[in-house]
């Protein structure tokens, strides 16, 4: 797939009733509030991040550990009823931390206590990545996605060429292909979509939005045996970008970081370390 201009925006009815049909018919999602940080991870700041639509986005903001912070980055969670809690486990925070970061982990639109959405994801995660621009002053911030947090940071990476690299976990090439495999009672529903929300439906194929990035810093991983994301679908995702692929052995969806955390952290961490050294 070679270089070029990522798919434009629909019209803004189209993406309104886009993004109500996806809702309406994903998995459970949002949770009705927010799940309290654990202490162990203190220090952190619960904050607010305020949308330009209106409304806001409940956040942490963790600081590094190090006297001297070398960036930050930017968490987003999959689409679980947890959300940014999500990063409570596994060790990304730590790992981030100990490295030099400053980690902002929001909620999602519609998850915790954020306000429900009324564009498409990217532009909310746009507003997080301001903040944490603001917040990390002047240092370089990077961004880190699983599953539909890193799906929806496609259309955004491909306008915006000040993030310096982004890292990816199980991320769909397109959220209709995986709803089609997951959820195959709303079939008649995703051809409907395709075929009268077409605009809709091309800005969601993230692999017309990777083809747009290629040349930038970027890593996918993703689970050899996820029934939801085919191998051969990752495989496509990340040539269309020209990036490397961690496939992790006998993992399903969101399970390669049980199987291989200490792979995938330091992965992420050498990613954003070359992406610094680059710049």
């Amino acid at each position: 797939m070679t270089p070029g201009a990522p798919p434009r925006r629909p019209p803004r009815w189209e993406e309104r009733l886009g993004l109500f049909l996806l809702q309406a018919f994903a998995p459970e999602g949002g949770a009705p509030a927010e799940t309290a940080t654990p202490e162990q991870l203190a220090p952190f700041e619960e904050t607010t991040v305020p949308l330009r639509s209106g409304g806001s986005l409940s956040a942490t903001f963790y600081p590094s550990a190090a006297a001297e912070a070398r960036g930050a980055v930017l968490l987003l969670h999959p689409w679980l009823p947890y959300g940014k809690a999500y990063f409570h486990r596994r060790g990304r925070l730590g790992a981030l931390r100990e490295a030099g970061y400053h980690v902002l982990t929001p909620d999602l639109p519609g998850f915790g206590k954020s306000t429900r959405p009324d564009r498409f994801f990217d532009v909310a995660i746009e507003d997080a990545l301001s903040f944490l621009r603001a917040r990390a002053g002047g240092l370089p911030v990077h961004l880190w996605g699983v599953s539909a947090g890193g799906h929806w940071s496609h259309p955004l990476l491909a306008r915006d060429p000040g993030i310096p690299a982004a890292f990816f976990e199980d991320v769909s090439p397109h959220l209709l292909e995986w709803s089609w495999r997951s959820a195959p009672w709303g079939r008649p529903f995703y051809l409907l979509f395709r075929a009268f929300l077409r605009r809709a439906y091309r800005f969601g194929d993230m692999r017309l939005h990777a083809a747009a990035l290629r040349g930038r810093l970027l890593h996918y991983v993703a689970g050899a045996e996820d029934p939801s994301i085919p191998a051969e679908d990752s495989r496509r995702l990340a040539a269309a970008s020209g990036s490397p692929l961690l496939l992790v052995p006998e993992a399903g969806h969101l399970g390669s970081i049980k199987l291989a955390q200490n792979q995938i952290v330091t992965a992420a961490l050498e990613l954003f370390a070359r992406a610094e050294a680059e710049r």
